[in-house]
């Protein structure tokens, strides 16, 4: 993409109503513009993002083998009557009537409709076990919207659910969940730590939610730190094998990790001094696990071998996709802008002519997108004429990992200039280096 094409309305100030950095950086550099409270719309850089980690949740669940599929926002208030929960959910739910003066609400969730779709088509074992996602949006009505994508109105989120015929089946079901999520929080360079927390309104006895830390979380945590050094790195695991997903659930949950709700204080106390941190935590998924909760009350059963009808046992598992991009700008960041891991930049590298017009400069850059895009890669070329100065706070501020510069001083000796935006630590290469460098970095990686 060639910047003096793009659409990127960049602001030089920072807007008096974002408070946290996300939000500021968000809108600074012009990813998102706020249509009404709590209710954004995507700008071409910011959408761009979301549909890169859109696709990584939507590879790691295909890997986990779940099956993709797409609810209505809208939904009718009689299922939610079924459940129990149309008024027991309070006041964030949405509450419309169509023209016929039927209720229906704006989804919050949809554990509801899925267990509705499920009752309609499945009645034996034999069709089980069963674990359907999608990725839609939702509106909860906060009442105090604020610091930006974290805690909007409208947002997009994965919500998946599965159906097993025994406890055991759908236990086994919520340590496959938290694998797939482990992996996919690592591809999107986040540490996100599984934390024991309350269900709330989804309800259930078994609950993790994970938390990136950052001291704009909106929850208090309390933890070992011992959990800090985990990592799922290039884990071959088997998502259909019992004992390789209860590993992995038994190694990353086991130390102490809790959010406020759940925190017991005797057992944060038997940890190390040394070991023990409070910090602040920004939530990005949670799983659940809520037996027949749902199926007894819709009658939602299937056939068991000997023939006895029994209510099936669910779980719901959810991933926040755009409240996930300011968890990100939130855990990666300086002074200038925004610093994008590998795997979820927008473009894979900026090109920066420091004389648009010089024919031997603008020849060099060409080029190198030309080389570069021949190569699977995206790289955003600054063809602008405007001053350099201007070119690299823009290149700082959307915060590609890496910038190429290109000027007649550094082509006069065979090379440009390639500059980690993590580390500002800048490389003199001849242009082929830098393509095969940037190839190389980019091959790695998922």
């Amino acid at each position: 993409m060639r910047l003096s094409r793009y659409f990127l309305p960049v602001l030089k100030e920072n807007p008096s109503e974002a408070q946290i950095v996300s939000h500021r950086l968000m809108l600074r550099a012009g990813m998102i513009k706020q249509s009404a409270a709590g209710i954004y719309s995507w700008l071409p850089l910011g959408f761009k993002i979301l549909r890169k980690l859109e696709n990584i949740v939507h590879e790691e669940q295909a890997r986990a083998g779940h099956m993709a599929m797409l609810m209505p926002t809208i939904q009718s208030a009689d299922l939610w009557r079924e459940s129990g929960r149309y008024d027991a959910y309070g006041e964030e739910m949405l509450r419309i009537k169509d023209r016929g003066g039927r209720e229906m609400l704006f989804t919050p969730t949809a554990e509801e409709l899925i267990t509705d779709i499920f009752r309609a088509h499945v009645s034996s074992y034999k069709d089980l076990p069963l674990t359907m996602y999608q990725i839609q949006w939702k509106f909860r009505d906060e009442v105090r919207p604020r610091f930006g994508v974290m805690r909007g109105r409208e947002f997009l989120m994965k919500d998946g659910y599965n159906f097993d015929l025994t406890k055991e089946d759908a236990l086994h079901a919520y340590n496959r969940h938290l694998v797939s999520y482990l992996r996919t929080y690592e591809r999107m360079g986040l540490q996100a730590i599984p934390m024991r927390a309350d269900s709330g309104p989804i309800g259930g006895d078994d609950t993790h939610e994970f938390l990136v830390l950052a001291e704009t979380g909106e929850s208090e945590v309390f933890y070992d730190s011992a959990v800090t050094d985990l990592s799922f790195g290039d884990r071959d695991i088997d998502y259909g094998s019992v004992e390789d997903c209860a590993a992995v659930m038994e190694e990353f949950t086991s130390r102490y990790a809790r959010t406020d709700e759940t925190h017991d204080p005797a057992l944060f106390n038997a940890i190390p001094e040394e070991r023990r941190r409070t910090a602040r935590g920004i939530e990005v998924g949670q799983i659940f696990y809520f037996g027949t909760k749902y199926s007894e009350a819709m009658g939602a059963t299937v056939q068991r071998p000997d023939g006895k009808p029994v209510p099936v046992h669910m779980g719901s598992h959810g991933i926040g996709v755009s409240r996930l991009m300011g968890a990100i700008i939130e855990a990666s960041h300086d002074d200038k802008g925004i610093i994008w891991p590998e795997g979820v930049t927008p473009y894979h590298a900026g090109i920066v002519n420091l004389k648009q017009g010089d024919a031997e400069a603008d020849a060099a850059c060409e080029a190198l997108y030309a080389s570069l895009t021949a190569l699977g890669l995206e790289p955003l070329y600054d063809d602008r004429n405007e001053r350099a100065g201007g070119k690299f706070a823009t290149m700082d501020l959307i915060g590609l990992p890496w910038r190429i510069t290109v000027g007649p001083r550094g082509l006069k000796n065979g090379v440009v200039e390639l500059t980690s935006r993590r580390t500002g630590e800048s490389e003199e290469l001849p242009p082929e280096a830098v393509v095969a460098r940037l190839a190389q970095i980019y091959a790695g990686i998922a």
